[in-house]
């Protein structure tokens, strides 16, 4: 794989306009994803770690406004970076969707064509995407059989329907992969299973932008781990600091949720994202809040947090 690629994501906010009401669903996202290395973005469900992946490929609705910048490099444009945001859809279907940038699904159901076989939709996709492999071989990596790929898509459990669309997303040989909780419906097995692909990409020389709620599998596959919340970046960093000394209250609260640690969830409710509390989102849950959180913390050392945690709570 070239070396050259990198995914660059500056001030990246996302709204929709819907009836009486302005939903944030993104606000100010800076990241980058890098050859050889899996980013997982972890947070609640709703926090907008969907809204952004689909961004960035321009798969949002027409009541979606974008701001910020996206820039891809890869090995067939090393000098001139193809800007993601507010790129022609031609540009987006011809170069980037498949090609540089392969999506898993979230929900993949529903991505695949009732009346067509598995078989079916992964020819199709490797053969329009020129892929070296082939649809057997790509189902194989895994763990679907030949015969599970002659089933239509109600033939397959959530498991097999996930595993079909991760195979669809690698056809086209991409340098980077966005992966929309790839392990939905799948056992513990095929979760340890797919993350362990996923690695094997990072280590062949693509990149991995993992989306996921699951603390577990992102300890196992990712480098780095950025935490969203209310549609914010609040903790960025490698992978072990982060969830083994966390700085912000959220991601201690993350951590100390999981099953082999206290097993207690993050006290409160997230806000909903068409009426965000001013200044700091996650202060009506947060037990340091002080005045200073009525403003928006900036990230500072991979924290946004006006008292994180190892500092000094003033």
């Amino acid at each position: 794989m070239n070396d050259l690629g990198r995914l660059r994501v500056r001030d990246l906010s996302v709204t929709f306009r819907v009836p009486g009401a302005l939903v944030r669903a993104v606000s100010e996202a800076t990241f980058e994803v890098r050859p050889g290395r899996c980013l997982a973005l972890v947070g609640e469900s709703g926090c907008g770690k969907s809204v952004l992946a689909h961004a960035l490929l321009g798969l949002l609705p027409a009541n979606a406004s974008v701001r910020g910048r996206a820039w891809l490099t890869c090995g067939e444009q090393p000098a001139e970076p193809v800007e993601l945001i507010g790129a022609p859809q031609a540009v987006l279907a011809g170069k980037v969707r498949g090609r540089a940038i392969g999506l898993i699904p979230q929900s993949p159901a529903t991505h695949l064509t009732p009346v067509r076989t598995a078989r079916a939709q992964l020819r199709e996709a490797v053969r329009e995407l020129r892929s070296h492999a082939t649809a057997d071989e790509l189902a194989a990596r895994f763990g679907l059989r030949p015969e599970e790929l002659d089933r239509y898509p109600h033939e397959l459990s959530g498991g097999m329907a996930q595993r079909v669309a991760n195979a669809i997303a690698l056809a086209g040989d991409p340098w980077l992969v966005l992966a929309d909780e790839p392990t939905g419906g799948l056992d513990r097995s095929l979760v340890d299973r797919t993350m362990a692909t996923l690695r094997e990409l990072c280590d062949e020389g693509r990149a991995v932008l993992l989306i996921t709620h699951d603390l577990r599998a992102a300890e196992r596959v990712a480098d780095d781990l950025a935490v969203m919340y209310a549609g914010r970046l609040v903790e960025t960093g490698p992978v072990a600091e982060v969830l083994g000394r966390p700085r912000h209250p959220y991601t201690a609260g993350l951590v100390a949720a999981q099953p082999d640690r206290a097993f207690v969830p993050v006290p409160g409710l997230p806000p909903e994202l068409t009426r965000l509390p001013p200044g700091c989102a996650f202060r009506p849950r947060c037990g340091r809040h002080t005045e200073r959180c009525a403003t928006v913390p900036a990230m500072d050392g991979g924290v946004a947090c006006h008292h994180p945690l190892g500092g000094r709570h003033a």
